[in-house]
């Protein structure tokens, strides 16, 4: 499974962006859970983020969901930080 998040937005404006693949990985079913709960969340009521918050969109095998702080689920919040910490 691949998995790409792009984040932008922030203080800065800086967008970051990083992508993994999962296979071979040995968090492989970790991801891949994240992953699918990450795309079933619905979405938040309120598209809009907060002032100075990033958004995100995360991209799971031609996927893609768009979420904005603060309105992002703990599995969310997780899979970004993972990616983005260890992915290319």
């Amino acid at each position: 499974m691949r998995i790409r998040v792009v984040r932008t937005g922030g203080f800065a404006g800086i967008e970051k962006s990083a992508e993994v693949e999962t296979d071979g990985r040995p968090d492989d079913e970790r991801l891949r859970g994240l992953a699918r709960e990450a795309l079933a969340a619905p979405p938040p009521p309120e598209s809009r983020g907060v002032p100075d918050g990033f958004s995100y969109e995360i991209t799971i095998d031609g996927q893609t969901v768009k979420w904005a702080d603060p309105h992002l689920t703990a599995e969310q919040r997780e899979l970004i930080q993972l990616v983005l910490k260890e992915g290319a």
